[in-house]
């Protein structure tokens, strides 16, 4: 180990130890050191790894006696759901059988035990990728059973990234088949087992207790917002500190701050993640190394296909502000279309939003949480997750934007329509019956702030006069102009077309005075632009105010 740089997380084996919780539920972002966390508990108490006390000398945990002398004595089942990541059900339901049955190939040497009956035996014989639902469930269970008779000695069992299947169910459309076997799973290996002497599962999120917990009571969760083992998963601002200064990068400890700081873990901040630190250390160059270590699939889709609400504060959270939220640490999946709060509940659990600021009031319980996006490699992470919305159908939002700064009505109208045409409903996948063209215009906002954010301010729904504008673009460049957008849907009953729609539109600008933070910030009226922009379904029809005339494309 003399050419390694090793931060010890030993005392972890300690602290849940001796918090004597039967099933603990650790849930934690991912590439924080859950998995090597679990590969630690498995060295050090496992049968396996009985006699290599080596593995740990020198290291906190081997200072104490009394766990010198517990390495090594445990039978353990140590499994992993990391790799169940399939589009529909029956794949992944068979990978987890294949994982279950892998297990059993582990310890065959129990099969010609004396300790297994010839029914015993059977059953250890039909553990396979394509057993049923009954054999699956009991898989655990029967396994605990059978090591616990061979060392005389309750069982250990350690399961990794347990959420993963779940999330790839909710995101592929086969939620609840998934849920009903996990469900069956955990009861028979976590709540009726006997045989069990403590459990550790880990995750991203705490998947709600009504989906797969519902009968487990014996279940101990520790979330991001838990106090407990605050500092035993990420890598602390004093580890990080001790890393750069072992690499000789001392003087780069801002901007790695900057860059990777902001995760908090109950009342500790300062935390930091793994996996960018030690990219960091490995290149010496910054980069957005944990963001760009998963699809974001869940993430994109819940931004995506959210409500304008949802976007609007996404916008919020780009420009570097912060939202004000309820938090509910228990998801449920299939309850996230219709439920705000638990997307962000969901992004924080996820590590893409930190917790700045918590209020409690005592006279009716509410509680509320001010969120911002955790670091500046998060913020880079969305901003390329939303140019992909674009780029994935599409280059003419790009070219609308080009038109729009050069004040080409005629190109402006017809590259959005091109856009509207192609990413309408990609925006708008609620499950109302009729369109929501706010999704649409604040997904096609959320593009303006990615693709504009050195040269604009951007803001929506703010207020300014008499009333509150749609967008707002002020110029940060000496020389551009100023730009006010507004959106309106065509209303048959007071609009005839589109042109009617985009002329109220239009007044609605003047009538409302929507330029007047722009005059009082020094903009001269001549170099503020307003549009009105019309929408009948995937139609778009842009129009441009001006002292002498109204233009629309």
């Amino acid at each position: 180990m003399t050419d390694n740089f090793y931060i010890d997380k030993t005392g972890f084996i300690r602290k849940w130890w001796e918090r004597n919780d039967s099933v603990t539920l650790i849930a934690r972002p991912r590439r924080f050191g859950k998995t090597l966390n679990m590969s630690m508990l498995e060295c050090f108490f496992s049968v396996r790894y009985e006699g290599r006390g080596d593995l740990f000398q020198g290291l906190e945990i081997w200072q104490d006696e009394k766990y010198r002398n517990f390495q090594g004595t445990w039978p353990v089942i140590s499994l992993s759901f990391a790799s169940v990541k399939n589009v529909d059900y029956k794949t992944s339901r068979e990978q987890i059988c294949r994982i279950l049955a892998n297990l059993y190939s582990q310890y065959h040497f129990l099969y010609d035990s004396d300790c297994l009956t010839e029914q015993d035996r059977v059953f250890f014989k039909n553990v396979s990728p394509d057993m049923n639902d009954a054999q699956a469930s009991a898989a655990l269970y029967q396994l605990s059973d059978y090591l616990c008779r061979y060392y005389g000695k309750k069982v250990i069992i350690l399961l990794d990234e347990y959420d993963t299947p779940m999330q790839e169910a909710y995101v592929n459309g086969y939620w609840k088949e998934m849920t009903g076997f996990i469900r069956s799973l955990f009861n028979a290996a976590f709540k009726t087992n006997p045989f069990l002497e403590r459990a550790i599962m880990t995750g991203i999120t705490r998947v709600s207790r009504e989906s797969v917990f519902s009968d487990l009571n014996n279940l101990k969760v520790i979330t991001t917002t838990s106090d407990v083992y605050q500092d035993s998963f990420g890598f602390t601002e004093k580890e990080v500190s001790a890393a750069l200064e072992e690499y000789g990068l001392t003087e780069k400890m801002p901007l790695v701050a900057r860059w990777y700081d902001g995760f908090t873990f109950g009342n500790m901040s300062g935390i930091y993640n793994p996996w960018s630190i030690i990219n960091f250390l490995d290149t010496g160059k910054l980069g957005t190394y944990w963001a760009n270590t998963s699809s974001n699939a869940l993430v994109g889709k819940l931004i995506r296909e959210g409500s304008a609400q949802i976007k609007q504060d996404m916008e919020e959270l780009l420009r570097g502000g912060s939202i004000h939220t309820q938090i509910d640490e228990q998801i449920v999946f299939d309850q996230l279309d219709d439920n705000e709060p638990a997307i962000w509940s969901l992004l924080l659990a996820s590590g893409y939003l930190k917790v700045k600021s918590y209020s409690f009031r005592e006279s009716d319980g509410w509680e509320s949480y001010e969120l911002a996006l955790t670091n500046l490699e998060v913020r880079i992470m969305f901003s390329k997750l939303i140019e992909g919305w674009f780029a994935q159908f599409t280059p003419s939002y790009s070219l609308f934007v080009k038109a729009l700064l050069l004040g080409d009505l005629d190109a402006m109208n017809s590259y959005m329509n091109r856009v509207a045409l192609c990413t309408f409903s990609y925006f708008d996948t609620g499950k109302e019956a009729a369109p929501e063209p706010e999704r649409f215009y604040h997904g096609f906002v959320l593009g303006l702030i990615v693709e504009l954010s050195d040269r604009y301010a951007i803001t929506s729904n703010r207020e300014s006069g008499f009333g509150r504008y749609d967008v707002m673009m002020e110029p940060k460049l000496e020389g551009d102009d100023a730009i006010i957008l507004e959106f309106k849907v065509l209303n048959p009953r007071r609009e005839k077309n589109l042109e009617e729609t985009v002329q109220n539109a239009l007044w609605q600008i003047e009538e409302k005075k929507y330029e007047e933070s722009l005059l009082a910030r020094g903009f001269s009226p001549e170099r503020i632009r307003r549009y009105g922009f019309a929408f009948r379904g995937k139609e778009v029809l842009i129009g441009e105010y001006s002292n002498d005339k109204v233009a629309s494309g």
